[in-house]
């Protein structure tokens, strides 16, 4: 039986990478063949690590590069989308930007143009930010009503799956935090970003009135690799929202102290202040922490507990 084939858009972001290497180290078990798109430059440490894999320049705005995918890759068994502006600031001042690139029309259409379209399954990841963010705990069947342009755009984008599409698994991430990646991310991540103030010994805001439900990436790696494995066996389309958080609400202060209790740092080094009284520039909901019963339940999949994930992540960075 030939390799299924798995398209990974974002391949070359934080989750995207760590999804090529989880799909790598199961190469020997089960062969999937890999491809993923990069917009601007050649990704070289990602040629090295992840050899097999199939590389395309891809303009995810206009859609110009697909058809190069279709000719020496052809129709994906599996699209996971992990490509987003995601900071919330950048969409909040280019909204046409964000968009553009956080709803996939262009991918959405490429996949169109394939006689069987339906036989993608299409696994795109959305956000916690869909929510308003004034209550804990959010169920899948929650209203939607973003107070910032990003969450607005990522509403926007599972409206347009769900109605474009007929086979997709819609996941809404909260914070995703762990090792860093073999070609580093740009952005900071969360972990390594508190681990690396604190060690500093100066003292450092945090915010003790927002709260977010963190989720380790092996967790997220291991729930999409379980939608991929029940789609390919079973064959059965799905229309699926899940929420993708770990199962700890916590805030950016209890973020701070767990990673200061496993390092060792001094507590008092973290100074609790409120949300409001910092302009960001943009609009922040309060509580988006979320309900993961469903998750749990439809998958069997018990995410790592925040504290237990800060320790693997620190025990990770220091051994690279």
């Amino acid at each position: 039986m030939s390799a299924k084939k798995v398209l990974v858009v974002g391949g070359t972001g934080y989750l995207g990478q760590h999804l090529l290497q989880g799909f790598s180290e199961i190469q020997a078990t089960t062969p999937f063949a890999l491809a993923f798109p990069y917009n601007s430059f050649p990704p070289q440490p990602l040629f090295l690590a992840f050899p097999t894999s199939f590389a395309f320049h891809v303009d995810l705005k206009t859609g110009l590069g697909f058809d190069s995918i279709s000719q020496q890759f052809g129709q994906p068994d599996v699209v996971v989308n992990c490509a987003a502006l995601s900071v919330p600031r950048a969409c909040e001042n280019d909204p046409d930007a964000a968009i553009s690139i956080n709803v996939p029309s262009s991918l959405v259409n490429w996949l169109s143009s394939f006689a069987q379209s339906d036989n993608t399954l299409v696994i795109h990841i959305s956000t916690d930010q869909v929510y308003k963010g004034v209550k804990s705990f959010y169920k899948e069947e929650d209203e939607a009503l973003p107070v910032n342009v990003y969450g607005k755009s990522k509403v926007a984008a599972e409206q347009f799956i769900s109605e474009k599409w007929s086979n997709f698994a819609i996941l809404r991430s909260s914070i995703i935090f762990g090792p860093q990646t073999v070609s580093p991310a740009p952005k900071s991540l969360p972990i390594q970003w508190i681990d690396g103030v604190l060690s500093k010994g100066d003292k450092v805001e945090f915010f003790y009135d927002e709260y977010r439900c963190p989720v380790y990436v092996k967790d997220v790696v291991a729930i999409i690799r379980t939608l991929i494995d029940k789609w390919l066996s079973e064959g059965k389309k799905m229309q699926l929202l899940l929420n993708v958080g770990g199962p700890d609400r916590v805030s950016r202060v209890q973020m701070a102290e767990a990673v200061a209790q496993i390092r060792g740092y001094d507590s008092s080094l973290i100074k609790p202040v409120s949300a409001s009284s910092v302009d960001r520039g943009v609009k922040s909901p309060a509580d988006i922490s979320m309900d993961i019963t469903k998750l749990v339940q439809k998958l069997n999949i018990c995410p790592t507990p925040f504290k237990d994930g800060v320790k693997l992540t620190l025990a990770a960075e220091a051994s690279m």
